[in-house]
């Protein structure tokens, strides 16, 4: 199975968006899988269910950060790379899909219980999420093939 394939399929299972995109790429950066989850938790559904930016989408800039950043604060080069690629990151994910919010991506403002409720009858969070989930898995794959 592939890395998109088993986001997708722990994210259908009940991780948030940001928990299924970190989650897999964790164990391969030094993270256990049950922290990465535990830190990515309340990025799902747009930073605590906000509307925000997507949750895959903050999942992938962690990934991004836990591939790329150094841990002592004088790695400036690092975290100048860090940024390039999430600056990098952010432009293909809002190519492919025209924005990084869930309020745009899914059409409903998951942020109020009216929006929610919405976003849950029409059913955008099996359907449309996972694209997400997806989308963000690949892009990280083509962007970190050399680093990881």
């Amino acid at each position: 199975m592939s890395k998109t394939e088993h986001a997708v399929e722990q994210f259908m299972l009940g991780l948030n968006c940001a928990q299924a995109v970190v989650a897999e790429f964790a164990e391969e950066l030094g993270v256990d899988a049950e922290s990465a989850c535990r830190m990515a938790c309340g990025f799902g559904g747009g930073m605590g269910r906000t509307g925000g930016t997507c949750g895959a989408v903050t999942g992938a800039i962690m990934v991004i950060g836990l591939a790329v950043c150094g841990p002592n604060p004088p790695a400036v080069d690092s975290k100048i790379r860090t940024y390039e690629l999430v600056r990098s990151f952010l432009e293909e994910f809002r190519a492919e899909h025209q924005a990084v919010t869930c309020r745009e991506l899914l059409g409903c403002d998951v942020g109020t219980p009216e929006g929610h409720a919405e976003a849950q009858r029409l059913g955008v969070f099996q359907t449309r999420c996972p694209t997400f989930v997806e989308s963000a898995v690949e892009i990280l794959e083509d962007m970190l093939d050399d680093i990881i």
